[in-house]
């Protein structure tokens, strides 16, 4: 640990608040992040679904 023997500490300058999300935004963000995590959860199933579609055309 850093032992400050100087006692130069300084109090950190106040950081101003950022935008804030309005509530269309927010739903916005929500929404598509719900979209993608169905997504993610759904598309394995249809690629091995395709997957196995080819390979039955191929006739393996």
């Amino acid at each position: 640990m850093y032992l400050d023997e100087k006692n130069q500490w300084r109090q950190p300058e106040s950081v101003p608040e950022g935008r804030r999300l309005t509530n269309r935004e927010e739903k916005i963000v929500l929404s598509s992040i719900a979209i993608f995590v169905v997504a993610m959860l759904i598309a394995p199933i249809g690629g091995a679904t395709v997957i196995q579609a080819i390979l039955a055309a191929a006739g393996f």
